[in-house]
């Protein structure tokens, strides 16, 4: 016992000045910034994911598939997480459904993504994203899934890419759901996304797919969606696709008395072209202040006489994190940029970033 209790200090003493030289050694950076040159999808409070291939669905759309980092909490049929992408040095965020099973036993997930003009992470992702590369991720969000008890007659309809997270759905429930019909939207039969894997579904008599190509059929409106399936007022739908065929089956399932039945899913595409400084809006408070490139978040808000979140103030301890609603920031340390769609939300670090743009906060 004598013994034990002797060496155990001595033991304590040599480890902490084997961390103390490797802190020296590293220095400027942490023994932990080598760890995560090493292993980034180590457990961290930044989430990472590593690019496994990138497949062709059609000529402008790709399934990218990824190796989330440790942090990964998994998710649920329908959700959509945001991914980061590092374009010419500047940060931008976008939501993309996942398109994978939750319990793929690789542990891999996937997104597919179609490409929109002048988009820049779309086309980085679609046309020039490599495997091996790492992008950022936010944990899965959403509320565009299935119920816990799965209804007795589904309908999905969607046009373009919003079969995504349908696909998503179908992945994971399509042996659980007894009665599915599939009213999908696309220009052509070489544009639809999934195309060849829907049809092999509706071969195998696993649904009914009701395929619409606007340039010849044009435009599906709710009147002829009720020609199509009859029963439509009897289903538990799930709409995902562009803005105006999402408002005239809202306007029609209101009409129809069974608005309740229906759910839907918006897409929100945003463009931010950053600078240096401008308004800071925080949106709880109400309050918003003008400022320059150089003053750093925190520094703002609380000059404006919000409350703010604040630790070390040196961007060490993560006590000043945030969620960045809309807009772009700049990080005062590197240079990188965040850029953030319209009520999107991204953890930022008020102490170490400042205004790139008009931006929001959560606070």
């Amino acid at each position: 016992m004598m013994l034990t209790t002797k060496i155990a200090p001595a033991a304590t003493r040599l480890r902490g000045g084997l961390h103390t030289l490797a802190e020296l050694a590293a220095t400027p950076l942490a023994p932990t910034d080598y760890l995560d040159l090493l292993d980034p999808l180590r457990s961290r409070t930044d989430l990472r994911a590593r690019i496994v291939s990138v497949v062709p669905e059609t000529a402008d759309a790709s399934t990218v598939t990824l190796r989330p980092g440790r942090t990964w909490r998994g998710h649920r049929p329908g959700q959509f997480v945001r991914v980061g992408v590092e374009v010419d040095g500047v940060r931008h965020w976008r939501s993309y459904s996942l398109t994978s099973s939750p319990d793929r036993a690789d542990g891999l997930l996937s997104i597919t993504v179609q490409t929109i003009p002048d988009g820049l992470v779309s086309n980085q992702l679609v046309r020039l994203a490599q495997s091996g590369e790492l992008v950022h991720l936010e944990q899965a969000a959403g509320e565009f899934t299935l119920p816990p008890t799965l209804p007795a007659k589904t309908l999905f309809v969607t046009a373009g890419s919003g079969i995504t997270p349908v696909m998503g759905m179908l992945r994971a429930h399509l042996d659980e759901l007894s009665d599915v019909v599939v009213v999908h939207s696309a220009p052509t039969g070489e544009d639809t996304i999934f195309g060849a894997e829907l049809q092999a579904m509706a071969d195998a008599g696993r649904l009914r797919l009701v395929q619409r190509h606007t340039r010849h059929d044009g435009r599906l409106d709710p009147t002829q969606l009720a020609d199509l399936v009859p029963d439509l007022a009897e289903r538990e739908t799930w709409a995902c696709g562009p803005g105006e065929l999402l408002d005239a089956l809202e306007d029609h399932w209101a009409v129809e008395g069974c608005a309740e039945r229906l759910h839907t899913e918006r897409f929100r595409a945003s463009l931010v072209e950053p600078g240096q400084g401008g308004t800071i809006a925080f949106r709880r408070s109400g309050r918003t202040v003008e400022a320059d490139g150089a003053t750093s978040l925190l520094d703002a808000g609380e000059d404006a006489g919000v409350l703010m979140p604040s630790g070390c103030r040196m961007g060490i301890c993560f006590g000043c994190v945030v969620p960045l609603r809309d807009g772009a920031v700049r990080d005062l340390r590197t240079g990188d940029v965040t850029v953030v769609g319209p009520d999107d939300e991204v953890p930022i670090q008020t102490c170490i970033n400042a205004a790139a743009t008009a931006c929001e906060l959560d606070l």
